[in-house]
């Protein structure tokens, strides 16, 4: 197994094991990129509305699985996450995360 292989295995199983337990999946694209397509049932926040809605993901407190195009976005929306106290992890892009479902 390659250190490529490594890191991106173990984030599948970092996803994977998210989605056991029951993750909200955000989704911090644009409105644009959102309505050409998305993950059923995800919550959509775009990332520069983040700040102002972050209460929303306090409720129930779920583990988040954040995603975007290529996963740029959403590791900053994860970083911040985290810094608010909300255990979340960037999954990369949406429809990776998607595939893994």
């Amino acid at each position: 197994m390659g250190f490529l292989d490594f890191i991106f295995g173990a984030k599948k199983r970092q996803v994977e094991t998210y989605l056991q337990n029951d993750a909200i999946i955000l989704d911090v694209r644009t409105q644009r990129e959102w309505d050409a397509g998305h993950i059923e049932n995800s919550v959509h926040i775009p990332l520069d509305e983040l700040r102002n809605r972050v209460n929303e993901l306090k409720i129930g407190d779920k583990p988040v699985i954040v995603c975007c195009e290529s996963g740029v976005r959403s590791a900053k929306a994860a970083k911040f996450l985290n810094l608010n106290n909300i255990n979340a992890i960037n999954g990369g892009g949406w429809v990776s995360v998607k595939n893994k479902l």
